[in-house]
């Protein structure tokens, strides 16, 4: 079966959000009213288990999923989600894209997706994190497969421009039924004439009820280092999450993270319990590139962790080009890239996953460094 945007009838954002699972799997697509969220465009996915809201709108954005009526997101200060058109991203200053970033998932790209860059006239040249986020995706598919009820949403979102570049995300989320796992899968492609480049980092992010004191992050590191001096402060406790702190000022750790034979990796984050848990899964070869943030404010504010792996570090862009992290692409070439997350709904599932971390992390000592680290972190560069 296969259905495509129509028309949408109005819907309330409250509306069925923690229904229990029907009998089988279904998609159904809704227009939102009122406030910043009027007009936003939803695409729900039930697998009979797992629930999620895709974001046309918003780059094919996972607003929160619900796996058995347990919510996985974060309570962002904002009442989203939001409509693109009130997010001003040519604010001055750069910061413009925070106003409408409360998703699960949130792409950043696709030309860049670090810190707001200027140019030497002090004008902004790269807003922050970019705007694949706040563009309207278009040919949005979604197909029930007949014999195993798998759910599969796919579009297509241009960011292009005359006299700049002109990439595309052709992107597809799917799940199989009664799963509980969200895969992504992503094609960056070069539409222009010309040698073009590009940035991705999945900005995946994760709040109460899931995030609680005591909650904790599992990683196969290699090297970590802290993007600040503020962060270095307390790197011996990247892993570990505290309460809500209204004081808390944001901390953001790189990684480089170690790999299986099939290049693969993965990092979990799991409740003080450890009863419930969310684990990413990704190549280190399409995304080489993973950055923790932490921001334990508090709720009011957006208790938060984001669990972010990426093409590059989220530096400015003309600093992670001088360093190699930027994707190159021919005219006409794509870059294929590939994201499982997996929630855990269950003890067992959760120490599953850590002893799958544990055996990365067995044979090699991480190396954790006590000040931001010159060619990771633009902060260490201005200083040196």
């Amino acid at each position: 079966m296969s259905t495509s945007f129509d028309t949408l009838p109005a819907v309330s954002l409250s509306a069925n959000a923690s229904s229990c699972a029907p009998a089988a799997p279904f998609v159904r697509f809704m227009k939102l009213e009122g406030g910043l969220r009027d007009g936003v465009e939803v695409c729900e996915v039930h697998n009979g288990r797992l629930r999620l809201w895709l974001l046309p709108q918003r780059g094919m954005g996972i607003w929160k999923a619900w796996l058995d009526g347990f919510e996985i997101g974060w309570q962002a200060p904002i009442r989203g989600p939001v409509n693109p058109r009130f997010v001003p991203l040519a604010e001055p200053d750069g910061l413009g894209w925070l106003d409408g970033f409360d998703e699960l998932l949130c792409r950043c790209g696709l030309e860049s997706n670090g810190a707001p860059e200027f140019d030497a006239r002090g004008i902004l040249r790269y807003p922050l994190h970019g705007r694949i986020a706040n563009l309207p995706a278009r040919c949005v598919d979604a197909q029930i497969d007949a014999q195993t009820g798998e759910i599969a949403v796919s579009a297509e979102v241009d960011e292009s421009r005359l006299h700049a570049q002109k990439l595309r995300l052709q992107s597809t989320t799917s799940s199989a039924a009664h799963s509980n796992t969200i895969r992504v899968r992503d094609r960056i492609t070069n539409l222009s004439a010309r040698q073009g480049s590009g940035q991705m980092l999945y900005h995946i992010n994760f709040g109460a009820p899931l995030l609680d004191a005591g909650s904790r992050i599992h990683a196969p590191v290699r090297t970590l280092v802290p993007r600040t001096s503020h962060a270095a402060a307390s790197v011996e406790q990247w892993d570990s999450i505290e309460a809500p702190d209204a004081q808390f000022q944001e901390q953001v750790y790189f990684l480089d993270l170690l790999a299986d034979e099939q290049g693969q990796t993965q990092v979990l984050l799991h409740n003080a319990s450890a009863e419930r848990g969310v684990s990413l899964h990704f190549s280190r070869s399409q995304l080489p590139c993973f950055t923790l943030w932490k921001n334990t404010a508090a709720m009011a504010d957006g208790y938060v962790v984001g669990l972010e792996p990426g093409i590059n570090f989220p530096n400015p862009r003309s600093f992670e080009a001088r360093h190699g992290r930027v994707a190159a692409l021919d005219a006409g070439q794509s870059r294929e890239l590939a994201l499982d997350i997996e929630i855990h709904g269950s003890a067992a599932s959760v120490a599953q996953a850590a002893a799958a971390i544990a055996r990365l992390q067995a044979t090699v000592t991480p190396t954790l460094h006590a000040a931001p680290l010159s060619g990771w972190s633009a902060e260490a560069s201005r200083q040196d």
